[in-house]
């Protein structure tokens, strides 16, 4: 069609009226470590199922020290347990990190987040949209990255066409009610979809007052004949 035009039946739209962004929206992992006798007999016995163990003495000999907590610091608990390993020749490998994660730790919404990746200032920028973010304790030099918590994973539908992009929608769909928010860039990809009952679904018009009061009037007389009928053969 050389010169299109709209009608009820047509309508014209730009390609960017179909698409969205499907954006991955993340929070930080949060984690507590309590080091109290029930918990560290759970922990040494998980760590002895495993065959591990040296795990369990080692977390014991950093509780004697820094005490059962509950510590809400993840890393500074990790920085002792590296320091007692270290001093103790004991190498903490992936499976042993996994267990004091996963094991000992648990999640708790008052915790420090738990970090991820520390940038020295210049390889990358502030952008909290993307996890982004200055050094809370102050240096200035370095740029942090939290630790995603995957059990409060979300996605969300941005349209191409959304006024001020994904950080618009963000800001105002997304961080007032969970302020440490922020969109793994990586997982940002492209849609399409046409939706024929969004475009041109025409509701139906509302029905009067006047034909409700009629309706409900006619229901009441049918509903009293029924009931002389069922009193009159009673």
């Amino acid at each position: 069609m050389l010169n299109p035009v709209e009608t009820e039946q047509s309508k014209i739209f730009p390609n960017e009226a179909f698409g969205y962004w499907k954006v991955t929206v993340e929070r930080p992992l949060k984690l507590k470590v309590d080091l109290s006798l029930e918990n560290m007999k759970k922990f040494v016995k998980t760590c002895e199922d495993a065959k591990d163990y040296q795990l369990g003495p080692l977390v014991k000999d950093v509780r004697d020290v820094i005490g059962t907590g509950p510590h809400m610091n993840f890393d500074l608990f990790m920085d002792k347990v590296e320091d007692a390993a270290k001093a103790n020749n004991i190498k903490l490998n992936a499976k042993r990190n996994g267990l004091l994660k996963n094991e000992l730790a648990e999640r708790d919404e008052n915790a420090m987040p738990v970090l991820k990746k520390v940038y020295k200032a210049g390889k990358v920028e502030v952008n909290p949209l993307y996890g982004r973010y200055q050094n809370p304790a102050g240096d200035k030099s370095l740029i942090i990255e939290y630790e995603p918590d995957t059990s409060l994973r979300d996605t969300e539908q941005i349209p191409l066409l959304e006024e001020g992009g994904i950080q618009a929608f963000i800001e105002r769909e997304v961080l007032p009610y969970v302020p440490d928010a922020w969109v793994d860039e990586s997982k940002t990809a492209i849609g399409y979809e046409i939706s024929f009952t969004r475009h041109f679904y025409k509701p139906q018009p509302l029905r009067t007052l006047d034909e409700i009061k009629a309706d409900i009037l006619a229901l009441e007389e049918e509903t009293e004949g029924l009931l002389e009928e069922i009193i009159g053969e009673a």
